[in-house]
């Protein structure tokens, strides 16, 4: 049987057809993109509105507008909705008549809610608390509204103004128990809460009332929780929100539990989900608000675990399993309007797709085809707004009807776009470890001549649970390294996420076993098939498990690259064991605490190997990098310098795991393909190096 197997060639979501003078993508294209941020439309489906965010390199940021769209005129092209220089606005939200909208703004000097008619007329602050608005929710009734925002523990008040510090006082911070600092902040003993007002005249009034409370803990959750874990009773009497219990258990707990509480506060919030330690998230009611449907994790303390559709009958507690039987993870949910079937988002291979979940058959069907859907929106003609992407083009708004087809509303980098040709994306399968079929893709640079051959990167993703998939990034984007000249290649090695929870599971204490088989017979194979590609010009780069994996590969795969880059990678086990934040995911990955099981990490412990090293090393990290600290990458560093192996160094004081200010993407991407060239260079590198 043949090793490698061709996919097929694939585009676009939507076909981009370039002029005859186009251009390559640059890494100044990929920060200018503008980024799609929410989006609601009207009860009358004839309204779009969306956020949109543009980079301001001169400020180092990005600057949101909101903007408008009649969906009624086919040809109809998006415009600035109250457009301000001075100011950033997001989070748009239809009233229930379509007549006003409510959005964050942070015109007053702070984030908070404001509405305004959607035609003409004054813009209206709505709420005014001390902190932050982070989002909102508006009631189905449009009688009350719900905030969250971080918030210090003890304030007894809905939001309190910052205590001012005490006289003499030290810049010392003490703590007394774990979960010191998480994701990229130290603990500042604030918490998420979720709060409520009254709204009279659309306006917040009154003092308001914490929900959430006496609970101790994030809603929504830290750091990357938001508004889809905070959902409102049909009814408008209650809400559903996630909270986790914070306190010394936090780094070790993966549960997320789902609660119930009235919307005014006089009652004390109901522990729905209590007989499952695992994760409970997604609150999403039905529309006639009898049943809860909601997704949920079996093993605690898993992160990676199997996210499986539920449904709660609320009036008699009921529970079953929807999706018990499929092998897919379930990332989002949406009831229909009509209540016969929830829309699911879930990854499968490389895409991630619309399911439908139909309640009477108890029936899957896949909706959408090739691409990454990342949010939906049911309309009341039956179609959905989804917000989707493809490994070649950023995302856009399109609707989605139930056979399938997909109608773009937006293409908010057209006119960019529209001079570059973009690299051609091949999926292909090869036999991997253990004889198992492991997929990936290859991006083929545009316009390569015939016969011309180019130098490889191979791109390991983190996670390590995770995947590149058919979806687009503006961190670590194969498409926009093929287009300086490389055969961009990722492999879905075991422990990838969208082939069935066992492929997932596979790589629990086999760290730098089966995935460095995968990526060496997967390299192998694609070498193998595609003559255009070099094989004696070639790097291998990733970031966080993929810096993990570049540090085990040069010391266990020594003699294969020109060069790595290895970015926010994991040197030591041992160190990051007791220095990471999130405890459950060495906890999981290699079957308990270091101090009860040292064989286990030390096995797959690059540092066992340094002595093996000599493969030219790019180092990056940030500072701010609580997830694996930048101590793991000094000590990588160190490593090289003193072994005499060509190697740099860069990190980013004002950066976390992930690299996100427009400058700063700039540099690091000039830097990792300034690296890669200077090694694979048809010549070699100069004398000396």
């Amino acid at each position: 049987m043949n090793r490698f197997t061709r996919l097929g060639l694939l585009s676009a979501a939507l076909l981009i057809f370039a002029p005859a003078n186009a251009r390559n993508f640059t890494p100044e294209d990929l920060v200018q993109l503008n980024r799609l941020g929410g989006s609601t439309v009207s009860a009358d489906g004839a309204t779009l509105l969306f956020s949109l965010s543009e980079t301001d390199l001169d400020a180092n940021g990005r600057h949101r507008d909101l903007w408008v769209l009649d969906l009624r005129e086919p040809a109809a092209a998006p415009e600035r909705w109250r457009p301000s220089a001075a100011s950033n606005e997001s989070a748009p939200v239809f009233s229930a008549d379509g007549a006003t909208v409510y959005f964050l703004s942070d015109r007053s000097g702070t984030s908070q809610v404001w509405r305004a008619p959607l035609g003409e007329g004054d813009a209206l602050q709505v709420t005014d608390v001390e902190a932050d608005v982070a989002g909102f929710s508006i009631a189905p009734g449009g009688e009350r509204i719900a905030l969250w925002f971080d918030e210090a523990r003890d304030c007894g008040q809905t939001s309190c103004p910052d205590a001012p510090d005490a006289d003499h006082a030290g810049s010392g911070r003490i703590y007394d128990e774990i979960f010191v600092r998480h994701w990229g902040s130290w603990n500042d003993d604030t918490q998420s809460r979720l709060v409520t007002f009254t709204l009279t005249e659309g306006v917040a009034a009154g003092e308001g009332v914490v929900v959430s409370r006496p609970l101790n803990g994030n809603t929504p959750s830290r750091p990357f929780g938001g508004g889809e874990e905070i959902a409102w009773h049909p009814s408008g009497a209650s809400l559903f929100f996630g909270l986790r219990e914070a306190g010394p258990t936090e780094p070790i707990s993966t549960d997320l539990d789902i609660y119930r509480v009235s919307a005014d506060g006089s009652s004390a919030p109901e522990l729905l989900t209590a007989e499952n330690d695992a994760l409970d998230s997604l609150p999403t009611p039905s529309p006639d608000g009898r049943y809860l449907a909601y997704v949920a994790m079996a093993r605690p303390g898993y992160e990676s675990d199997r996210t499986v559709l539920h449904l709660r009958d609320l009036v008699t507690g009921e529970t079953r399993a929807l999706t018990q039987n499929w092998d897919r993870s379930v990332q989002g949910i949406a009831w229909a309007p009509d209540g016969q079937s929830i829309w699911m988002v879930a990854k499968e291979g490389l895409d991630t797709a619309v399911f439908r979940y139909v309640l009477a058959r108890g029936a899957i069907e896949r909706v959408s085809g090739a691409g990454s859907i990342s949010s939906l929106s049911p309309q009341s003609d039956g179609s959905l707004v989804v917000t989707m992407a493809s490994a070649l083009a950023p995302s856009d708004l399109y609707r989605l009807t139930p056979d399938g087809t997909m109608d773009q509303l937006t293409n908010v980098n057209g006119a960019r776009l529209a001079e570059i040709e973009m690299p051609v994306r091949e999926e292909f399968s090869f036999r991997g470890a253990q004889g198992d079929t492991v997929r990936g893709q290859i991006f083929r640079p545009a316009g390569l001549a015939e016969g011309e051959r180019v130098p490889v990167a191979l791109f390991v993703h983190g996670g390590p649970q995770g995947s590149f998939s058919n979806s687009w990034s503006y961190r670590w984007n194969p498409a926009a390294m093929a287009a300086q000249g490389y055969a961009a290649v990722t492999i879905d090695f075991h422990g990838s996420t969208g082939y069935g929870q066992a492929f997932t599971d596979s790589i629990n204490n086999d760290w730098g076993g089966k995935p460095l088989r995968d990526l060496q017979l997967g390299l192998e194979a694609v070498l193998a098939a595609n003559p255009w590609m070099d094989g004696e010009r070639v790097c291998a780069l990733g970031a966080s498990y993929g810096g993990y994996m570049m540090n085990w590969i040069a010391g266990n795969w020594a003699d294969r690259f020109d060069c790595l880059v290895n970015h926010a990678g994991i040197f030591d086990l041992r160190q990051f064991y007791y220095s990471t934040e999130e405890l459950w995911f060495p906890e999981q990955d290699f079957g308990g605490p270091y101090h009860e099981r040292e064989t286990a990490y030390e096995r797959w412990n690059p540092v066992h190997h340094v002595e093996n090293w000599q493969t030219p090393m790019l180092v990056v990290h940030g500072e701010r990098d609580f997830r694996i600290p930048y101590s793991q990458s000094l000590a990588a560093f160190t490593a090289l310098q003193r072994q005499g192996i060509a190697s740099e160094l860069l990190v980013f004081p004002d950066e976390n795991h992930w690299v996100l200010a427009p400058r700063n993407s700039l540099q690091w991407h000039r830097t990792v393909y300034d690296w890669v060239a200077r090694w694979t260079a048809s010549e070699g590198p100069e004398d000396g190096e």
